[in-house]
């Protein structure tokens, strides 16, 4: 059995120059990062949406430094090809450098993510500069960042006008300048994402920027159809994991008031001299 070839930065840089789209989707535990992994998936990001979608949260911005690094530690363990990319949660990079470099190296090193992501273009460039500087890869993020949604105005489609275009390339750019490996294109429309793609040397991963990206990110819960609060345009649902789950259970808890559960084919026994000796013994 030949040994599984992991996923390295300059195999995603070779993807992009060759024109290969990359696949990226989101996991957050030991038997979610089994399955994706060995369907063949580039990257797989655990990504701060684990506090909706896992943890009950209203949006990603509860999500603390401890829950990701848990998480992160629990996707590691069920990892053979995938790059891992760790992702920081809201205000674990956003006070310093040093604060950021710290958070950063705890994904990196006792988490053992293959890289880290955080949201920003242009005022994140010196954080992610230094961060990459302390030897730490960095996935960028920009678009709509839904950590700083209520300051962009919600969950709304970024770059539409030229002015707003404009800025998203220029931080685009920041983000490449800054020595980001890989970047997060996240509800832009698909021209613009096309222009950033072409411009820049690093890949571009869409999430809702239109299929001219270097590839794509998806979150697991989404695709599957398991998370149904609420389902953004840029999802396709591929399943309906929640009915398939909710029948189970409702068949399970039929059986067993049933009587039906469990049958002899779930069911140990012994010897019945064995059971007369017992009874005997207890007085029954």
């Amino acid at each position: 059995m030949s040994e599984v070839k992991k996923v390295m930065i300059p195999d995603l840089s070779a993807m992009k120059k060759e024109r290969r789209k990359i696949t990226m989707i989101t996991a957050y535990s030991y038997p979610q990062a089994l399955i994706v992994d060995e369907a063949g998936i580039d990257i797989i990001l655990v990504g701060d949406s684990l506090g909706m979608v896992e943890l009950g949260y209203r949006d990603t911005v509860p999500v603390t430094m401890e829950e990701m690094l848990g998480h992160t530690r629990a996707v590691m363990r069920g990892v053979k090809r995938a790059h891992v990319v760790g992702d920081m949660p809201f205000m674990s990079y956003n006070i310093s450098r040093e604060q950021a470099v710290t958070n950063a190296g705890i994904l990196y090193k006792d988490g053992g993510a293959d890289s880290v992501k955080l949201e920003g273009g242009q005022d994140m460039a010196p954080v992610i500069s230094a961060i990459v500087k302390a030897g730490i890869p960095v996935f960028g993020h920009i678009g709509l960042t839904p950590q700083t949604a209520n300051i962009l105005g919600g969950f709304k489609v970024q770059g539409k006008s030229l002015d707003q275009a404009r800025k998203v390339i220029d931080d685009a750019i920041a983000v490449q300048e800054a020595g980001a490996f890989a970047i997060v294109l996240e509800a832009i429309p698909r021209q613009l994402a096309a222009l950033i793609t072409e411009k820049l040397d690093i890949p571009t991963i869409g999430i809702g920027g239109g299929l001219d990206c270097d590839g794509q990110v998806l979150v697991l819960h989404d695709m599957v159809g398991l998370f149904r609060r609420f389902t953004p345009k840029f999802v396709k649902v591929y399943a309906d994991v929640y009915s398939i789950q909710l029948d189970a259970v409702k068949k399970y808890i039929g059986e067993v008031q049933s009587k039906a559960f469990p049958s002899d084919d779930h069911t140990f026994t012994m010897k019945e001299d064995a059971v007369a000796e017992l009874r005997k013994s207890l007085g029954m």
